[in-house]
């Protein structure tokens, strides 16, 4: 690995490239190598470890985990970063692949062959989308061994959140169903450049063993149903979903009750009697 005293400091990569944070697409710069080295640590050594990083801009994040030893395969869609990322390229040889393109179109299985893990600070416009896409995968466990991810402090607080909480949601239940999801560490708003409007935080999701005979399309569209009108009893939120009232009353769940208050475990039972049998 390179020293990092032979890096120009990420400001200076900034002005020689006229870059600035495009709000369109949701970028927000993180210039503290020491923050950055912390986020890069969370899914613990990376020296020799394949890694996926989503928009990673100017390279900031890119660059931390590049000096841990990781080799990333980068995806950028602002073609006016692609330059600066070259030339880190051309510092870390053989370490770094950069690919234009959007995340929402990358088809995982084509680039990887091996495990790998994800670490990215999500562009804020299409962190969830994203998140939500990784998570139904059909094959599980996946071919990522973890995320490792910043989101806006609130939709972190819904990944990890426990049931009855004001954060509780879809978003929950599609997270731990399959996985484990730790709130890893918190980000200051005052970090970024320029300041986003909100908190933000790192969440860390492993895989764990699916719960079996439930199909993920199924738990997707249930949550959906169910949390699309929150406030609601589960008899009427779930009453366009065939089946659903009739698995309710099977298991014992009184229809009575709002969403929020059902277990991501009661999610899955429902789900399991509304999947069809294989």
């Amino acid at each position: 690995m390179k020293e990092r005293a032979a890096l120009p400091p990420l400001r200076e990569v900034i002005k020689k490239h006229g870059l600035s944070a495009n709000k369109a697409l949701g970028q927000n710069f993180l210039f503290d190598m020491q923050l950055l080295d912390r986020i890069a640590a969370v899914p613990g050594d990376l020296n020799g470890q394949t890694v996926f990083e989503v928009g990673p801009g100017p390279g900031g994040l890119t660059r931390a985990l590049l000096q841990a030893g990781a080799r990333v395969t980068a995806v950028e869609r602002d073609r006016r970063c692609l330059p600066a990322l070259a030339e880190l390229g051309e510092h870390f040889s053989d370490q770094l692949e950069v690919i234009d393109d959007d995340a929402m179109r990358v088809d995982l299985a084509s680039l990887f062959d091996a495990p790998f893990h994800i670490v990215s600070n999500l562009p804020y416009n299409v962190g969830s989308a994203l998140l939500i896409k990784w998570l139904s995968e059909p094959q599980w466990p996946p071919q990522w061994q973890s995320l490792t991810l910043m989101f806006q402090r609130e939709v972190a607080d819904r990944i990890v959140a426990r049931e009855a909480s004001e954060a509780y949601g879809r978003l929950t239940i599609l997270a731990q169903w399959r996985c484990n999801a730790r709130l890893a560490m918190t980000v200051h708003r005052s970090a970024f450049t320029p300041p986003p409007k909100v908190m933000s935080a790192i969440v860390h999701l492993t895989p764990k063993a699916q719960p079996e005979g439930v199909h993920p399309r199924v738990l997707a569209d249930l949550t959906q149903a169910a949390f699309g009108q929150r406030r609601k009893m589960l008899r009427q939120s779930l009453k366009g979903v065939a089946g659903a009232l009739e698995a309710l009353e099977a298991l014992g769940i009184d229809s009575a009750r709002r969403p929020e208050t059902v277990s991501v475990d009661e999610f899955v039972a429902i789900a399991r009697l509304l999947t069809p049998a294989a």
